[in-house]
Formats: C-alpha cells, structure tokens, sequence
C-alpha cells in the first residue's frame, strides 16, 4: 500500500473506485486534506468475477494508476493497493475492511457505485465496521436514480424515446425554445446509409495513445497475471488520462462527428473504428463528463460543422439511452440478470472467446473485439447479439461475456444492452420488440463485403 502521511485524525476516507476517475466527484464535496484521504485499491476479483479481457483490465488499471497521480499531485493523502502488493487480498471488501481497521475513519465517503455487485460489497463492510457510509448521486449523469424512477412511476410501459424527449426538454439539449431542433427529435431515418461496394472510402485515424511508462508497466503486468485470459495488448493505444480524453473528444468532434449519422449503422470488413467516437470508455470511467461531450456536439451543429442529423445521433445515445439503460439496471436490481422470457438455454460457443468460425460477419467483429475490446454498436447488436438470439444461447452467458470482453464494459450500461435490448430476455421492459434480422440485413448494410467473404 502505497500513501502519504496520514491526517492525525481521519475524518473521512473517500472511497474511489476504477470507474470514478474524476478530482471533481461528488466523493470529494468538502474535502479537507487535513482530516480526510482517499483510498483505491486494485483486486484481481474484479477482473475473474467475470473472464475479463486483457485490453478491458489494462485499461481500468492503468487509468486508475494515472489517476492516483492526479491525486497525489493535488496533495490528497492517498492509500493506494497495488494489484500486485503481496499482502492484497484480491477482493475489494476485504481490502477497504483492512484498510478502515487500520486507519479507523469516522466515515465512509463515495460517489454511489454503478455496479450492484460493489454496492453490496462496500455496504457490508461498512456495516461489519460500523461505520457511517454517505453515498452521494453521480453527477456525471443528467439523471439521477430517482429522478428516472419518478418518470417510471405509472406508467404500463417504459420506452427511451418518451424519456429522451423529456430529457432534451428539461435540459435545453438541441432545443429551438419549446420545440425541438429542426422541427423534429429523431433523425433515425437519417442515419441509416450503407457502404457502398467501393467501401467507405478514407476515414480518419482514430485518436490514439501510446503508452508511457505507467501504462507499459501495466500492460507487462496483466500479460503475466492473467496470461490465460482472452484479447491481446499488442494494439493498446485507449486514453487513460483525462488530457488524452478531452484530446479524443476534439479528434472526433472536428473529424468524425460530421460524418457520423450517415454511417453509424455501415459494416465493413476489418475497419474497425469507421465514423465512431470510440468515447465510451473514457465516458464511464469518468475522464469524461456526459455534459461535455453533449455539448461539444452540439456546438459543432450550432457552428456548422456537423449537420443536425449527426449531432442528434450521437447525442441520442448519450442523453437517451445512455442514461435510460442506467435507470433501467437500478430500478430492476438484482434480479434483473436473471431474466430469460424467451427460455433461452444453449451454452455460449467457445469460439466467442477466440474468434474462430466460418462466419465472416462475426470472424470480422469478435477478432477486433479480442484485438482491441472494442466494436461499435451494430456489431454488438445486429452482428454477435444477434447470433446469439437467434442461436438461443442461455442471456446470463451473453451479459457475462459482453460484460467480459468491452474496454467500456460496466455492469449498469451492459447489462440492460445484452439482456434486454440485445437478447429480448426482458418480456419487453427496456424494448419494444426484439431486434432481430436476416443475413439480408448484414449483407445490405456492408455493402455485400460481409457475405461475399462468408462459405
């Protein structure tokens, strides 16, 4: 465990978790580093509670290291464990009750979990020190969890769209006064276009980082600690920081976003990153704010650099089901990754984990997810997820895996993605019909790459 001196008296231990990477967090309200300091902790629990991937453990260790830099630098006493500290437990309830034994704070401080799981965890050892835990609402997020709540209570069926709208209403987001930007919400029917035959034509690099010592030293570590896992690190170029984050916003801000709508929903063969903003890492880590990057998209429509159809599209994700599908994972937890409406028991291919198969569309999508623990939506859902469906394998082997193997994988995003939108195992909660298609639907929106590839 690595620290400063600690205060004489220990008011409160601020508890910040890997996906809370954020000096302005509610956790740290009031902070007085006279008499308060801040704790972490790596715990290798949190990447076998589920098979993580390599690329998804490297990325959450090496933020959280270049954040208890920030830290320090800020001249916050931090206590720090290190994965690879010989006397860490490996579990994160275990670590905070050695750490709360040895310090004796008079409370427990944090931004409230997205996760059930730690929830619970960090409840029960405060509870078994008896110990005050003040949670405090994530501002990172529009909506907290009671304000989604209040829009449920009532009604026979929840759907994004309704609450979107009333997201965009209540915060201004492409608003022209009381009406919507354009005269309409949704420009889905916009942002549909695929490829043609000659393919998508140049794309812009995406923004990426090479990895500096703290990241290499990470990466040297996840490669002999979890050597059996799944992905590879040989393409690791995610941000970690939060000036690589605010640079990759930019990037695609002023390169991609214009380009966006039209093609968000276009496959093609071994071009991973296309149109996409590749944010939703750094997003759910906290290097970015929510508010931020709707803005910035806006700002682009506003000044003319991005047509209204794209600064909808991307924002729609963001506003809308971004902060729905978190209302929909607290209001059904912790039941809610047991559904299977559709009786869905086949066990998950083995070739999920190594990408091996005849099918060209999934080859293409979990070969990149295993390079890079990254595809974009469409992959996701209309590709891997709904082989799945259709293949009826078990919805809980389907979150797991998902939870497993994406470098933004957090269990309060996608959870309520696989479970419900993806697999339709929620008799309809989160929505409205299965998504659900023919090889039609691949072959016409990769332009015929796809299938021609395919036996």
């Amino acid at each position: 465990m690595t620290t400063h001196s600690a205060p004489r008296r220990l008011r409160h231990l601020v508890l910040v978790l890997g996906d809370q990477l954020d000096l302005w967090a509610s956790a740290f309200d009031g902070f007085d580093p006279a008499q308060d300091a801040v704790w972490m902790a790596e715990v290798a629990e949190e990447s076998t509670h589920v098979w993580s991937a390599k690329p998804r453990i490297a990325l959450f260790l090496a933020a959280m290291r270049h954040f208890a830099e920030v830290l320090r630098a800020a001249g916050r006493t931090l206590y720090y464990t290190q994965l690879d500290d010989p006397t860490n437990t490996g579990n994160l309830g275990a670590e905070l009750l050695r750490t709360a034994q040895t310090l004796r704070p008079e409370r427990l401080v944090m931004t409230a979990p997205g996760d059930w799981r730690v929830l619970q965890a960090i409840k029960t050892t405060a509870a078994a020190q008896g110990l005050p835990l003040d949670l405090r609402d994530d501002r990172h997020f529009y909506a907290t969890v009671r304000d989604f709540a209040a829009h449920a209570r009532g009604r026979k069926q929840l759907r994004m769209e309704y609450f979107y709208r009333a997201m965009r209403q209540q915060h201004g987001v492409l608003m022209d006064g009381d009406q919507p930007a354009g005269g309409q919400w949704n420009f889905d029917a916009d942002n549909r276009e695929s490829f043609p035959k000659t393919g998508p034509g140049p794309v812009p690099r995406p923004a990426q980082f090479a990895p500096d010592a703290i990241t290499r030293e990470v990466i040297v570590l996840v490669q002999a600690r979890f050597a059996d896992h799944p992905g590879s690190l040989d393409a690791f170029a995610w941000p970690v920081t939060r000036e690589q984050a605010l640079r990759a916003l930019d990037r695609f801000v002023g390169e991609r976003l214009p380009q966006f709508g039209r093609w968000q929903d276009a496959l093609w063969p071994d071009q991973p990153w296309l149109w996409h903003a590749h944010l939703s890492a750094a997003l759910n880590l906290k290097l970015l704010n929510a508010r931020e990057v709707v803005q910035a998209a806006e700002a682009a429509w506003r000044a003319g650099t991005a047509p209204l159809s794209s600064a909808e599209g991307f924002i729609r994700q963001i506003l809308g089901w971004r902060e729905y599908v978190r209302g929909i994972y607290w209001m059904q937890m912790p039941g809610y990754a047991e559904h299977n409406a559709l009786g869905a028991q086949a066990p998950l291919p083995a070739w999920f984990w190594t990408g091996n198969t005849d099918m060209a569309c999934l080859r293409d999508a979990l070969g990149q997810t295993l390079r890079h623990g990254y595809a974009h939506h469409i992959q996701r859902l209309m590709v891997i997820g709904l082989y799945a469906l259709l293949h009826g394998v078990q919805p809980k082997q389907v979150h797991q895996w998902f939870l497993a193997v994406y470098v933004d994988a957090v269990e309060w995003v996608e959870l309520p993605n696989t479970l419900g939108m993806s697999q339709a195992a929620d008799d309809g909660l989160m929505a409205s019909k299965p998504y659900i298609a023919s090889g039609k639907y691949i072959q016409r929106m990769s332009g015929g790459s796809l299938c021609a590839a395919c036996r």
